[in-house]
């Protein structure tokens, strides 16, 4: 039993980087990476934390990656992350993920709630997280949304980005194009840089479950009405799977204050177009927050 604790609970040996501050005038943050994995009923959670040398007592962000997301996806997300913030940055690949295990399971209609019980009670518990801050991108923002809800005592805050409130049509749509590129040669490879051999899962867990007509009910409101802690809803004005009425529908259904981000010209995923901007954003958000 002791070899097998200590096989999930392996920690590889962690890296460190120094990370240039964008602002000219700041010295490099030093950040320090580490690796470990989480046991949940149906397998391990692959997940990597970043920690700025100058930590800061305050609580850790939290990622939830988008629907063929990864912790390697976020790339340089995390660290410049916590060097904006002074916060420890902890992200996980869902079961089925990256280098998580496999999922034994199709997808149900109700995968974004199930994420609660499924990934991150697990991770909280393992990791003894106590209070942390939400950040979810894409349908990581309404995992990240029931989090809040499900934590409400713990959850300090929420951000969200280019989450979908409801299912429409412009996400549908988005998701019918990227479906017929994939079925284009070497793209399936392309997206099994990040999940191996479980990539045609990966696609068919996205693609098979948003476009089910059971999937057509999903919505954030009963949810996001059972958030009370501070909201950031990060959105960009030309996301092609949701339109502006996302975090619009997020400010009003949440009951805590909520702060709407719009970046304009801004495409689905802002943090990897405007790194700099959200970092700062995020870090003038957070820097009012436990």
């Amino acid at each position: 039993m002791s070899a097998l604790l200590l096989r999930w609970q392996h920690i590889s040996s962690p890296s460190t980087q120094i990370l240039p501050m964008f602002d000219d005038t700041m010295p490099p943050v030093v950040i320090s990476s580490s690796e470990t994995r989480v046991q949940t009923p149906d397998g391990q959670l692959h997940v990597k934390r970043w920690q700025p040398q100058r930590e800061a007592a305050r609580a850790p962000l939290v990622l939830m990656h988008d629907s063929l997301g990864s912790v390697d996806l976020w790339r340089e997300f995390p660290a410049q992350l916590a060097a904006a913030t002074g916060r420890e940055v902890i992200a996980y690949d869902r079961l089925g993920f990256g280098h998580s295990d496999p999922n034994p399971h199709r997808l149900q209609p109700s995968f974004v709630e199930s994420e609660v019980e499924a990934g991150f009670t697990p991770l909280h518990r393992a990791l003894g997280l106590g209070d942390f801050v939400m950040l979810g991108h894409s349908v990581g923002g309404g995992m990240a949304a029931m989090v809040a809800a499900a934590y409400g005592r713990q959850c300090q805050a929420l951000i969200t980005e280019s989450a979908q409130s409801f299912v429409e049509d412009r996400t549908l749509q988005g998701i019918s194009a990227a479906r017929d590129n994939f079925a284009q040669p070497g793209q399936l490879e392309r997206l099994a840089r990040y999940h191996g051999d479980k990539a045609a899962w990966v696609l068919s867990a996205w693609v098979d479950t948003w476009l089910s007509p059971p999937f057509a009910h999903y919505r954030l409101d009963a949810a996001l009405k059972q958030v009370h802690c501070p909201v950031l809803a990060i959105h960009g004005e030309l996301d092609e799977f949701g339109s502006l009425v996302h975090p619009e529908n997020i400010c009003t259904w949440a009951q805590g204050p909520c702060e709407a981000e719009i970046i304009a010209g801004g495409g689905h995923v802002p943090h990897r177009e405007l790194p700099e901007r959200i970092s700062s954003r995020i870090a003038a958000f957070l820097s009012k927050i436990a």
